[in-house]
């Protein structure tokens, strides 16, 4: 009986884990139809603020306390401001300045910067096996999200010539598109900090409603039609995003955060292009090329390595202590 809860409560935390990523990789898709109807600011207002609201809902319901102390209030504006405005800002309008694939696999690179911070500030090992997997997961994203000709160029010899200006970096969807990661890294390291003075769920649905009013108010002086384009299915697709896609996904990788081990979890990011895809071919029949089921693979594989880093390592060296014994009660009775 007790192997058997045991059993079901790994099962139901698995699953708790993965679900962030897999509603960030279906709203993606559901999305995509949107964008064109609507403007960035205000589509990322959108995610923010209601969800955030919903969140602080929840949290009331559950009896979670509000923040008392002034620290607590600093650590969430700081945190509102990491991954609330700056990242659903540069994200948004980095989706307008480059494409949907190499914009996702700028932002999905982020556990590596994940990984070095929390090696830094918190110790975290990392391990031979942990840099094999985020090295694996960033070939794989890279092999999903980046045109299937510039491998195919690389594999015949060929060069890929890029030209470059200061103008043009800083105007490009690219730089936003890394400035939104190294944002959401740094934000989800913050949580750390932020759950010792506050309720990470509450936390949560603050930093949304504290980070995406801004972005409300800069939608108001910049963008114009923000709804007059958008009908009931693009309201339906953003009412997913907003419920799905940002209050339970956030809610729930937040309070992982305040709690997990921050490289194993912000691995598991590697996923949401792969639930992108999946979806994308399932409702917009997107179909996905022989590179990019590889992409799939390499993908899923280092998130294997990255969760099993530990038991990897620990089960090698045990193969190699039993070896060794071997080799030594060898050797002595050879004597």
């Amino acid at each position: 009986m007790e192997l058997n809860l045991r059993k079901s409560y790994i099962a139901w935390t698995s699953l708790l884990a993965i679900a962030p990523f897999f509603f960030w990789g279906t709203a993606m898709v559901a999305m995509k139809g949107v964008i064109p109807n609507t403007t960035p600011l205000f589509m990322a207002g959108v995610r923010l603020v209601p969800a955030g609201l919903l969140v602080l809902g929840y949290a009331a319901l559950s009896g979670r306390p509000q923040p008392k102390s002034g620290l607590g209030w600093l650590w969430i504006g700081i945190f509102a401001l990491l991954d609330g405005a700056m990242f659903q800002s540069f994200l948004a309008q980095g989706l307008v300045r480059t494409g949907a694939g190499l914009g996702s696999v700028i932002i999905d690179s982020q556990p590596l910067a994940v990984a070095l911070l929390s090696s830094w500030l918190f110790g975290e090992i990392i391990g031979l096996w942990g840099w094999l997997g985020l090295g694996l997961g960033i070939i794989g994203i890279s092999l999903i999200g980046l045109p299937d000709q510039w491998f195919i160029g690389l594999f015949q010899g060929e060069t890929i010539s890029f030209s470059f200006s200061w103008l043009g970096l800083l105007n490009s969807g690219e730089l936003l598109m890394l400035l939104a990661s190294l944002s959401m890294a740094v934000g989800t390291v913050t949580i750390r900090f932020v759950s010792r003075y506050a309720d990470p769920v509450v936390a949560t649905g603050w930093h949304m409603i504290l980070g995406g009013i801004p972005l409300f108010v800069l939608s108001g002086f910049w963008e114009s039609d923000q709804w007059s384009h958008l009908n009931l299915e693009g309201w339906l697709n953003l009412s997913y995003a907003t419920v799905f896609g940002s209050a339970i996904a956030y809610g729930v990788f937040f309070y992982l955060a305040s709690k997990s081990n921050l490289t194993s979890l912000s691995a598991l990011t590697f996923l949401t292009p792969v639930f992108a895809l999946t979806f994308g071919n399932l409702f917009l029949s997107e179909i996905l090329s022989p590179l990019q089921w590889l992409g799939v693979s390499l993908t899923l594989v280092s998130i294997y390595l990255i969760n099993q880093r530990e038991k990897i390592a620990q089960h090698l060296q045990k193969l190699q202590s039993s070896k060794d014994s071997s080799t030594l009660a060898e050797s002595t009775s050879n004597q």
